[in-house]
């Protein structure tokens, strides 16, 4: 009566979101490190513009890295991928919204792919491809900072400096995690 079922192999998406400072590289590094050491072809990639520390690794805040290749477009990717069966992308907010199709393509490939990137901008509004990776993601991992005013979990990236542009690279000294109440009041101060 039973019928046997034969799972078959399946890529999938994996997304590590939350804000500055909360260790989403990290755990993107950790995860790749982790398939490259069960020797699992993986492939890293960046935006082309976010050469903070380095234009050839993702390096997390704490220093830790891995190589990967600076990309133009989330459609390179797809050209670039092919004998990875493993893929990660860091800062992913900072590309369209075709990476969202790039990586539901990835997937239905066979690959497993793992995306890090800010869910929300320094006005605490959904940034980028982010939401919609988020919504077709079969695992969404939220990590969080520590509030630097307070000590709570963290909400949002806080800008500290005058400028309007979403997209502005920047660490300590541009950004700041604070939580909910910490970022309301210092909305108010403004």
């Amino acid at each position: 009566m039973y019928q046997e079922i034969n799972p078959r192999p399946s890529g999938r998406i994996e997304v590590v979101c939350g804000s500055m400072f909360s260790g989403k590289t990290e755990e993107l590094i950790r995860r790749l490190k982790r398939a490259k050491f069960a020797r699992q072809r993986v492939e890293i990639y960046k935006p082309a513009i976010d050469t903070r520390y380095s234009s050839e690794e993702v390096v997390s805040h704490d220093s830790n890295s891995i190589s990967s290749t600076p990309v133009d477009s989330a459609r390179s990717i797809l050209l670039l991928a092919s004998e990875a069966q493993v893929v990660g992308i860091d800062e992913a907010q900072f590309f369209d919204d075709s990476l969202v199709e790039v990586c539901n393509e990835l997937a239905r490939m066979g690959k497993r792919v793992i995306v890090a990137g800010l869910d929300m901008d320094f006005k605490g509004e959904p940034f980028g491809p982010m939401p919609a990776l988020m919504a077709v993601a079969e695992e969404v991992t939220k990590v969080h900072a520590i509030c630097v005013r307070c000590g709570n979990l963290a909400y949002v990236s806080h800008r500290k400096v005058a400028n309007e542009h979403r997209v502005m690279l920047g660490e300590k000294e541009e950004y700041e995690p604070l939580c909910r109440e910490c970022y309301k009041d210092s909305q108010q101060q403004a």
